[in-house]
C-alpha cells in the first residue's frame, strides 16, 4: 500500500488536482539565435570566465551579468560588451543560460 492509497482511505472524497504544466520561467532578456561564446582565462595568475557575443541590448546583457553574479554568489563586471565573471563557472553558467533559452558554445579547455 503506498501513500496515495492511504491518503484515499483516509480523505474518500478528496478528488487530487492535476500537476500544472512547468513553463519556462519568462524573462524580459531578448534570446538570439547566435550561440552565447562562454570562453576560459587566466588574468594575473586568477582564472575567469568570459561571456561575449550578446547581439542585443547593453541594458538586457547587463541584468543578466547581474543575475549570474547573483545566482554564483561571485564577482565580475561588465566590460567591451562581455561579461567577466570570476572564478571557472563554465558548467554552471551554460546550465543556467540553457535554462533560460540561450545557445551557448563553449570554448577553450
Amino acid at each position: 500500500m503506498d501513500l496515495q492509497d492511504q491518503l484515499k482511505n483516509l480523505f474518500p472524497d478528496h478528488e487530487p488536482s492535476k500537476e500544472q504544466e512547468k513553463k519556462a520561467p519568462k524573462t524580459d532578456i531578448w534570446l538570439q539565435d547566435d550561440p552565447i561564446i562562454c570562453k576560459y582565462e587566466k588574468r594575473k595568475g586568477k582564472p575567469i570566465t568570459i561571456l561575449e557575443g550578446y547581439t542585443g541590448a547593453d541594458a538586457d546583457f547587463k541584468l543578466l551579468a547581474k543575475e549570474l553574479k547573483q545566482k554564483l554568489s561571485v564577482g565580475g563586471s561588465f566590460k567591451n560588451d562581455s561579461i567577466i565573471i570570476q572564478g571557472d563557472y563554465r558548467d554552471q553558467i551554460m546550465a543556467i543560460l540553457k535554462e533560460k533559452g540561450f545557445n551557448v558554445k563553449r570554448v577553450g579547455g
